[in-house]
């Protein structure tokens, strides 16, 4: 028996890298009848039966795991931004890092074509609200050797509305190795999904990354419930005036006597922030918990 990761996962096969190198394999039929599917990221313990194959035997226990995309163990999420084309929403970020509150990862904010624009809101906004946040460009190089030490020796899972550069990052962080990326429409302000599965990378500089689809690729129902019963307390600036409100049960929306809104009002919270709560809070409010029990 050895002990890898995997790193890829494609028609029903489980590409594992072990000690001993890498291992395409097969799940044992017990995974499918206990309700478990091995993910990109999954430490597992393997069984080599020669020729770079064997099986996969059992899956160790996970820090965390998503459906879509499907991945285990990420240790961050690496959002990606721009000011530039496409311009990205600061709701898009927000929910990200909603959801990686929830999943117990860190984040890290990343606005790429700062050559072209700098990206100055996003920025202030990002950094004010307690992210590492950096400006980088794939382009001129800016800002990649930043990034490298925030990454080495982690899983990060780097995720970004589409066309905003994700694969031109990675890229640019390792040119040993190269990911097709596509063109940005000008006409359209978005780029053409570049990534068709998921994939875990090893860079030189020691980091493991996942380069993954777009933002809609988080969207599940399970996932939207449990983002729903917590919502509050994945805005981390939130978090020290939760409990503090007049009122039992506030929703943090326009009670008075709210804390969150009077430190939005102060400053203390940003702005855009929480009108990212509110859109949230809005979005989720109509699901059911009925919803989750017709889907199993």
């Amino acid at each position: 028996m050895a002990k890898g990761r995997i790193v890829k996962a494609l028609s029903g096969f489980y590409y594992v890298q072990t000690e001993d190198g890498l291992l395409t394999c097969r799940a044992r039929g017990k995974f499918r009848k206990e309700g478990i599917s091995p993910l990109v990221g999954d430490w597992a313990e393997v069984r080599p039966l020669g020729n770079q194959e064997g099986f996969v035997e059992a899956i160790l226990p996970r820090r965390n795991a998503f459906d879509r995309p499907a991945v285990a163990n990420i240790d961050q999420l690496v959002v990606i931004g721009s000011a530039a084309i496409p311009k990205t929403d600061p709701f898009l970020i927000d929910r990200v890092a909603a959801i990686a509150a929830l999943k117990e990862c860190d984040v890290i904010v990343v606005l790429n074509k700062c050559d072209l624009d700098s990206a100055d809101s996003l920025y202030d906004l990002y950094r004010a609200a307690g992210f590492q946040t950096l400006r980088v460009s794939a382009e001129t190089g800016e800002g990649i050797e930043e990034l490298k030490p925030l990454i080495s020796g982690k899983l990060s899972a780097f995720t970004g509305n589409s066309g905003v550069g994700k694969s031109s990052i990675l890229n640019a962080l390792d040119p040993t190795f190269h990911i097709q990326v596509g063109e940005v429409s000008t006409a359209l302000g978005r780029g053409r999904h570049t990534t068709r599965h998921v994939e875990l990378y090893r860079l030189d500089c020691g980091a493991d990354v996942v380069d993954s689809p777009g933002f809609s690729s988080f969207e599940t129902d399970a996932l939207n419930l449990e983002l729903k019963a917590h919502l509050p307390e994945t805005f981390r600036e939130f978090v020290p005036y939760l409990g503090k409100c007049r009122f039992v049960g506030c929703s943090h929306t326009k009670e008075a006597g709210c804390a969150v809104l009077e430190a939005v009002r102060s400053g203390a919270i940003q702005k855009s922030r929480h009108e990212s709560y509110l859109r949230l809070y809005e979005e989720l409010k109509p699901l059911q918990e009925w919803q989750q029990k017709r889907k199993k």
